[in-house]
């Protein structure tokens, strides 16, 4: 399957399974400039990378976050539970994004490696072992794929929840959704 980016520039673009959903609110006050409502309680839980040139337009409130290398939540369930259950959020949003550091991880092993003996004090070996043994739990390949491949994983974790992927560029700093849903 071929996933494409879709980009939402007015309301009308939004997909219709999104619309009256706080996926939506969540595109209409990040791409879109919405005025913000006053929230008291979380609508959904963000699943975005801990990237830091990422920061999301919307308001106080509205949203739980868990930032994590790609957007990966596999190594975050029990917090996604918690959202879910405690905080009663029915709908999760996956947001990949340009440039990942997690995209080829493989490709920074020394400059990990080397990062860990200057900046932690670890010895070289130590450090060599952390990055072998744990790399290719957090490598991702593609982000798309990635944030749409864990959308599914996720809507089967959690049947009642309404997950959905996008994606965030860097460039223009707008979300765009993959596919619909």
């Amino acid at each position: 399957m071929q996933l494409k980016l879709v980009p939402v520039n007015t309301k009308k673009d939004i997909p219709a399974a999104m619309r009256r959903t706080p996926f939506a609110d969540l595109l209409e006050y990040h791409n879109l400039d919405r005025k913000f409502e006053t929230y008291a309680e979380a609508k959904l839980l963000i699943g975005m990378c801990m990237d830091n040139r990422k920061h999301l337009h919307m308001p106080d409130n509205f949203a739980f976050i868990i930032r994590s290398g790609g957007a990966n939540l596999r190594y975050s369930e029990f917090k996604v539970s918690y959202a879910i259950a405690v905080g009663k959020v029915g709908h999760i949003a996956l947001i990949a994004h340009t440039n990942c550091g997690m995209v080829n991880i493989v490709a920074r092993k020394q400059e990990f490696i080397d990062g860990l003996v200057e900046r932690a004090g670890w010895t070289r070996e130590r450090a060599q072992e952390h990055f072998m043994n744990l790399a290719l739990m957090h490598e991702i390949e593609n982000g798309i794929e990635f944030v749409y491949s864990e959308a599914q994983r996720l809507r089967k974790r959690y049947p009642k929840v309404k997950v959905a992927p996008f994606y965030y560029k860097l460039d223009d700093n707008r979300l765009y959704c993959i596919n619909s849903i």
